[in-house]
């Protein structure tokens, strides 16, 4: 399959520059929204660019990325070197009004043509990336729906007509790219089972695309002997001991079933992996902790009913809260 990045330039090339009515002094697209050719998808498996550009009736304003080390779902920023090739930025003036398939289209219409075309020689591409959370809910709860990418580019030179310009700060504009939130709703929703490894050290719940464990848990908290009312064990979560990890997966490698091998020392292979979350304190004074009630069911049965405090997920800078209170499951154990 042709890939975006000679689609575009190939459009592009085939309009062709021609004499036509609409001469260019300055680029102003400060009212365009930036949109895409393809919804963004992170950790994409295709090598297409990512091709961001605006629209104005006769005027195109294009930039193109790399599929990876390009736009990125995090917090922070990123900067890269203009170079024609894997980072381009160009400018396209025509002679009638221009639309998507001029830009994104495998075959590229016949008119209008190009009139003038400004190609970005050299400068830096600087994208600024900021989560968007949902609404905080009354359990001090959320979860991310999206990230804005604030755009500049910074000493951009243009080879234009009449020769290069050079401009110190251009804001290209603010693109969005939407990611679906953690619902980290369990398959056993009616049970409100959960579910521990033979040797205590890891308890888990999941559904199809996700698995959320505590591992390396001390044995203690699931101690076999009836809490007193009201006085759950009660124990940190840290980075090493009571460690919560919140793992997705890659939609179409397959699904989580009863029978995935939760209690290996490495995760398998398939499905496959697409992103790590690590639980964390929610604030200095809101710390995450994981607690566990006991309850003594005749002789020989424990129903021990496991809830996460005040934690937050956390990958890289990006995060959102599991909430005040949130339960993982009821682990039961029949001696």
């Amino acid at each position: 399959m042709k890939k975006y990045a000679s689609l575009i330039f190939l459009a592009f090339l085939l309009n062709g520059c021609d004499d036509g009515d609409l001469t260019v002094d300055e680029i102003n697209f400060d009212s365009v929204t930036p949109v895409s050719c393809t919804t963004f998808t992170e950790n994409s498996l295709s090598t297409d660019p990512t091709i961001i550009y605006k629209l104005k009736t006769q005027e195109a304003f294009v930039l193109q990325l790399p599929q990876t080390n390009g736009l990125v779902n995090n917090n922070g920023t990123v900067t890269y070197d203009i170079d024609n090739s894997i980072y381009r930025v160009l400018y396209r003036a025509y002679n009638g009004a221009v639309a998507k398939d001029n830009i994104c289209g495998t075959i590229p219409p016949s008119s209008p043509n190009v009139t003038e075309e400004w190609v970005g020689a050299s400068g830096k591409i600087k994208i600024v990336s900021s989560q968007v959370p949902t609404t905080t809910d009354a359990n001090d709860s959320f979860r991310i729906e999206a990230y804005n990418h604030v755009i500049t580019f910074e000493n951009i030179t243009f080879q234009k007509p009449s020769g290069p310009q050079v401009q110190e700060i251009f804001e290209f504009g603010t693109f969005k790219t939407t990611v679906t939130p953690a619902d980290l709703t369990f398959q056993n929703t009616d049970t409100g089972e959960a579910f521990n490894c033979p040797d205590n050290k890891k308890i888990y719940n999941y559904n199809a695309s996700f698995t959320l464990t505590v591992e390396n848990l001390d044995p203690a908290l699931l101690t076999n002997e009836a809490t007193a009312p009201n006085q759950p064990r009660s124990q940190a979560i840290t980075a090493t001991t009571n460690k919560v990890v919140y793992r997705n997966f890659v939609n179409g490698s397959g699904s989580i079933t009863s029978t995935y091998d939760f209690c290996a020392a490495q995760i398998p292979s398939l499905p496959l992996l697409n992103q790590t979350w690590i639980g964390a304190d929610t604030s200095e004074t809101k710390k995450a902790t994981i607690e566990v009630t006991t309850e003594k069911i005749g002789d020989k049965t424990f129903i021990h009913t496991v809830v996460l405090k005040n934690v937050k997920l956390t990958k890289d800078s990006s995060y959102f809260q599991l909430g005040n209170t949130f339960t993982l499951g009821k682990i039961t154990v029949n001696l």
